[in-house]
């Protein structure tokens, strides 16, 4: 496990001690070990992991910090600065209904993950704090599973258990504890680090390929801009995107997407509409059109082509919007903040830069390319509709889960 320093994590004392000292008024003791897990964003691949598929994903300067003291009481007691304490017995790490959609349920299930895997497990006292921004599709939830993961491999098992292995643990956290049908990228973008290529091909072994791009030597600034939209009664929609997907890989006697050609599609697309409907036909479209975008996009890096990049980016919003179709709820036509902050960024951007909307969609956020000219100008107007504090300018971090060097 990689170990940084407050300098290297670009982050203030100011911001553990604060920590420190809430860990001190809960537990009375001192903490002797910390940890940080960092936001993701998606930069291509929307909703293709869960089928398979490639992404696109670079961590983002935005975390959730922990303050660490391991116990020898068997209990995992976890305290988040504005939420209930967790509570874990190591021992009892089933599954537990009424917990779904809880925190407790993500520390119990990478608690069970750790075991499963016959890794070590232990009891310790955590206090944490988060500034990634819940509900922008910065995965605020992947975040915290990534964090507890990298706790336990820094406690109890030397730091061995690679940034893959939390992530795929923590991702089934998510799904069978959690409750949420996600798939494998926010939890490896997170554990990775990093502008990261990965192919999901064989989700036991993921095929990772750090990608280095330097946003500022091309003078842009990454933006993402928080519509307010609201998330609730929102997992329906997400579930739909793989279950249909799915549905059309069913038609072709598969299990995902992953495989099938757009010509197969094309050739079949008269008998695939009456047996998965029209919208399941546009989505498995999709899945096929951005895995090759994500090829291109990569290529494009590579060659240090900045406006090709740009181009792939708008390509994928525009796919994600007509195709993909997760801009808005059909059930709540009404809420449509992702579509009109799309239709402002465009309208501030003038042909420049790029815009779509950012991770799982239907709510929250769009994501902005913005050349440095036109950055004051285009946070001035989002925040004038989206409000104060909207419109937020990221780093991409380097790192992905860490212990942080005291």
């Amino acid at each position: 496990m990689q170990k940084v320093t407050l300098s290297q994590l670009n982050c203030s004392d100011e911001r553990f001690t604060e920590l420190n000292e809430m860990f001190e008024k809960r537990f009375g003791i001192s903490p002797k070990r910390w940890f940080s897990a960092p936001g993701r964003s998606e930069i291509c691949g929307n909703h293709t992991d869960h089928n398979r598929g490639k992404v696109m994903a670079a961590a983002v300067n935005l975390d959730v910090i922990a303050a660490v003291e391991p116990s020898d009481n068997g209990i995992v007691t976890v305290k988040s600065v504005g939420h209930a304490e967790d509570c874990i017995d190591i021992t009892e790490l089933d599954a537990v209904e009424c917990e779904k959609n809880t925190s407790s349920a993500l520390v119990r299930g990478v608690l069970a993950g750790f075991k499963a895997r016959g890794h070590k497990i232990g009891g310790f006292c955590a206090y944490t704090q988060s500034n990634v921004l819940k509900g922008s599709g910065l995965s605020s939830s992947a975040a915290f599973e990534v964090l507890i993961g990298t706790i336990l491999s820094g406690l109890y098992n030397g730091g061995s258990v690679s940034p893959v292995e939390i992530a795929q643990i923590a991702q089934v956290a998510e799904n069978n504890y959690f409750g949420k049908p996600s798939g494998l990228m926010d939890q490896m973008a997170s554990s990775v680090g990093g502008f990261t290529k990965i192919d999901f091909e064989n989700p036991e072994n993921p095929v990772i390929e750090a990608v280095s791009l330097d946003l500022a030597a091309h003078g842009h600034s990454l933006c993402i801009i928080d519509t307010k939209g609201s998330h609730a009664d929102l997992t329906p929609d997400y579930a739909a995107i793989p279950a249909e997907m799915k549905s059309a890989a069913s038609f072709f006697g598969k299990d995902c997407l992953r495989g099938i050609t757009r010509e197969e599609i094309i050739a079949n697309m008269s008998a695939l509409r009456k047996r998965v409907g029209d919208r399941a036909v546009l989505r498995a479209l999709h899945f096929v059109d951005e895995n090759e975008r994500v090829d291109e996009l990569a290529d494009a890096i590579k060659r240090n082509d900045f406006k090709a990049f740009l181009s792939v980016i708008n390509r994928s919003g525009e796919s994600s919007y007509k195709y993909l179709q997760n801009v808005y709820s059909c059930t709540n036509p009404r809420e449509q903040g992702v579509s009109l902050a799309i239709y402002l960024a465009k309208s501030l951007l003038d042909g420049e830069g790029a815009a779509r909307v950012h991770g799982g969609g239907f709510a929250g956020t769009v994501q902005a390319f913005v050349p440095k000219s036109r950055l004051d100008g285009f946070i001035s107007g989002m925040e004038g509709v989206f409000g104060v504090g909207s419109c937020h300018v990221l780093d991409v971090r380097p790192f992905g889960g860490v212990e942080v060097a005291p």
